[in-house]
């Protein structure tokens, strides 16, 4: 029985080294997006939308209310389990008749990058669209030409 132990230590750590960290490596990163759903309240605000739109403007309220919370408690609760299980398999996504695995947003929502200067681009260097050398006569070369 000695003998077993570490023969069977090296097996599991073998099988661990060379199967990859792809699997692990999303479903960590996922069970993380959905642990801090209680922060973002993407579940709540989609759910309170999507209620007063199809259901009534008075239902969002009440009805979307309750649904939105139980669906972020759901969301944070399967973000814990994941980052909890993540060296184990399987690896995909879970509870997906219930739950997209992706992070949600309200409807009127587009996330993107805050309009600051620190994320716009620099029109100093002549990358920020339009010509590149608009000194030049005849000049058509663009930068993010559509």
């Amino acid at each position: 029985m000695r003998n077993v132990i570490p023969l069977l230590a090296v097996a599991v750590l073998s099988a661990l080294f060379t199967s990859g960290c792809a699997g692990p490596e999303e479903k960590l990163g996922r069970g993380l997006n959905n642990t801090f759903e209680i922060v973002r309240m993407g579940e709540m605000r989609r759910t309170v939308e999507q209620t007063a739109i199809f259901d009534s403007p008075g239902a969002g309220y009440t009805t979307g209310v309750i649904r939105g919370f139980d669906r972020t408690m759901t969301r944070t609760g399967l973000g814990l389990f994941e980052v909890a299980t993540f060296p184990v398999p399987p690896y995909g996504p879970r509870l997906t008749k219930y739950l997209s695995p992706d992070p949600v947003y309200p409807s009127s929502f587009k996330p993107g990058l805050p309009a600051s200067a620190l994320f716009d681009t620099d029109t100093y260097t002549g990358f920020s669209g339009g010509t590149i050398a608009p000194w030049i006569p005849g000049n058509r070369f663009s930068v993010f030409d559509n």
